[in-house]
């Protein structure tokens, strides 16, 4: 019989846990595989942390790791694959905002030749209309910018082929935008359309800060035009300089310079301080970056690992 692995990555969702452990449970149920849980513990609270050893002690079929701290949920995914085995693992989330009964439907597309199924949001319920347009805007920069297509309106709800999983594992980098990491392996993909509920309790751990970061983080892992556009900035505002120094020189010789200019001479200053900044501004992010996985640490440390006993 083949067999599959939901990977839950949690952080404190104590509240949402057993409702969302017993909807998950049905909707494996009623599949024709051997089916396993792993959960993975990204530094939950105490409440968290004890439902889900109780979860992994009372069903032979649910696994626990945990990890030393929390890492960010790309990492606390990262360590599920390494950790997840089966012929096909499913990346859910335990707020229920993605639902467990589409698995089915991934499990179809996968049978039928699919190397990875992941779920398409056509609606998002529960955000705000500034988080709602913010995202569209942001997956379209992102596509727009990066190297690699990368599918709108998409998250980490997916169902991926063994294959796929050890291409995943492969990559050695420390900074993982797993949704460009999805795209770059390749494979044949295919979408499921669904509609993304709001939070069945609690609130997002994600706030606009931690967005902002996010969204530079895909941004630049996947594309490397920033840096050109700062290249192409510093072109063209040395260009356009030397023009005005050619007029200023110029007028000077034909009509005097009557010495006045300091609105000009300061309007341009600020300018070019400006442009100097964020062109240094770029370098930087991409040479923190750099910095980070020439350190060469290890992506993540557990605490506890308790593999499924069936």
């Amino acid at each position: 019989m083949q067999t599959l692995t939901a990977v839950v990555p949690v952080y404190n969702e104590a509240e949402v846990l057993d409702a969302f452990h017993a909807r998950l449970t049905a909707a494996l149920a009623g599949l024709d595989l051997g089916c396993r849980v792993l959960y993975v513990d990204d530094g939950s609270d105490e409440a968290c942390a004890v439902r889900l050893r109780e979860l992994a002690h009372e069903h032979d079929n649910v696994g626990l790791l945990v990890l030393s701290r929390n890492f960010g949920k790309e990492v606390a995914i990262s360590a599920g694959l390494d950790h997840a085995e089966g012929d096909a693992v499913i990346l859910i989330d335990a707020d229920l905002q993605d639902p467990p009964e589409l698995i089915a439907t991934f499990v179809e597309q996968w049978r039928a030749g699919y190397d990875v199924v992941y779920g398409q949001r056509t609606e998002r319920r529960g955000d705000s209309r500034l988080k709602r347009a913010t995202a569209a805007v942001y997956y379209r920069v992102l596509n727009a910018l990066s190297e690699v297509e990368i599918p709108q309106d998409v998250g980490d709800f997916r169902l991926l082929s063994r294959r796929a999983v050890d291409a995943l594992n492969a990559l050695p980098e420390r900074h993982r935008y797993m949704k460009g990491l999805y795209a770059w392996i390749g494979f044949s993909q295919a979408a499921v359309p669904y509609v993304r509920e709001a939070r069945a309790s609690g609130s997002s751990k994600w706030s606009y800060w931690r967005l902002w970061n996010f969204a530079m983080e895909g941004i630049t892992s996947f594309s490397t035009l920033p840096l050109k556009v700062a290249t192409y900035l510093g072109m063209l505002v040395s260009s356009l300089s030397f023009m005005y120094g050619l007029y200023m020189l110029v007028k000077t010789l034909i009509w005097g310079n009557p010495v006045p200019g300091y609105p000009s001479l300061i309007v341009i200053v600020l300018f070019l301080g400006g442009v100097q900044l964020m062109c240094l501004g770029v370098i930087g992010e991409y040479l923190a970056r750099t910095y980070t996985e020439s350190k060469g640490r290890v992506l993540y440390l557990t605490r506890e690992y308790h593999p499924p006993r069936d």
